[in-house]
């Protein structure tokens, strides 16, 4: 048997294995997939790079179409989906821990997580803190100890803006490790990782916050020096030596996942179909494939599992902006 054939049957059978009487959900026609960001990009590698191997797993009837749809950092694709969409079951949309922040800090007005179907997560881009090699600190204990002492000690570069993703992550791991006056710790921005990593290396900022894969080419070439992983465990092959925040005392965990969600009030068998087909891609040879050539790793939930992290994860954003004065309480 191909693996082909077999995907679709066992969708269909714990569908139909739950109510035989029900004709199981199929796609029809072209399914499209929403990228909330301009061609490039995250969102966008994610609805290309999953409607690929949706063809290829011949999860899909007749391919899978991107339509990018940016603005308001993610919010415009949201409010379409929500407003515009309920019920399309052939409409999945591209999300990320970028998606969980900016609805932790009120940035889609009027609308919440309950509003949308959380389908699965694929992998994730964990988040680190390094250091230049010649750097003081050898361990993230260090940085956290020197920073206790002043929280104005130690200076962090990252490519999103002050109350982002990569600042956040500072400050999760920081809470963690018991550090008071979060927002007096110094947070640069720059336009992207690369020139966050750049002031770093070149000695002007003491530490870099971001993502592995950003990492890499700094690490590779010797100098920078990641400190910690935001991960559960250890992440696999050349990034195994790395210790995680957790091994250090200090339990942050940083995943900027990769994921989708769907409109409201689709049919349930509809929704089972997705759920399955995720957790199917999430375990097929071509999209491990697709995960290490585009440095993901590891990180899969589906169905209850996903909307329940979801929501604790927008919990958590959304106290931690309110610690460091994003929100007003």
């Amino acid at each position: 048997m191909s693996m082909n054939t077999p995907v679709k049957l066992i969708a269909i059978a714990a569908i139909t294995g739950a109510a035989s009487t029900a004709v199981a959900f199929e796609p029809e026609g072209k399914v499209e997939c929403l990228a909330p960001a301009d061609p490039g990009g995250g969102w966008d590698f994610t609805c290309r790079s999953v409607g690929t191997v949706l063809e290829e797993l011949d999860l899909v009837p007749r391919g899978v179409q991107t339509v990018n749809m940016a603005g308001a950092g993610g919010g415009v694709a949201y409010a379409h989906t929500v407003s515009k969409r309920a019920g399309d079951d052939q409409l999945l949309v591209a999300a990320s821990t970028a998606t969980t922040t900016r609805l932790a800090q009120g940035q889609f007005p009027g609308m919440t997580a309950d509003m949308v179907n959380w389908v699965g997560a694929l992998g994730a881009d964990y988040g680190v803190i390094a250091v230049s090699a010649d750097s003081e600190y050898q361990d993230l204990n260090a940085i956290m100890d020197a920073i206790k002492e002043d929280p104005r000690a130690v200076k962090f570069a990252g490519g999103s803006a002050k109350g982002g993703w990569d600042h956040l992550k500072v400050l999760i791991a920081a809470q963690a490790a018991g550090v008071e006056n979060l927002p007096r710790i110094p947070y640069l921005s720059y336009n992207n990782g690369g020139e966050a990593m750049t002031q770093v290396v070149g000695g002007h900022v003491d530490a870099f916050t971001g993502d592995i894969t950003e990492a890499q080419g700094f690490m590779e070439s010797g100098d920078l020096r990641v400190v910690a992983v935001l991960s559960e465990e250890r992440l696999p092959g050349e990034f195994s030596e790395i210790p995680t925040a957790k091994e250090q005392g200090i339990d942050a965990v940083g995943p900027n996942w990769r994921g989708f969600y769907m409109p409201a009030d689709i049919p349930e068998d509809a929704k089972q179909y997705w759920v399955d087909a995720m957790d199917t891609i999430y375990e097929s040879q071509e999209w491990k494939d697709v995960m290490e050539s585009n440095g993901l790793m590891p990180f899969h939930m589906s169905a209850g599992e996903f909307e329940t992290f979801v929501k604790e994860q927008i919990a958590d954003i959304n106290q931690l902006s309110k610690d460091i004065g994003l929100i007003q309480q």
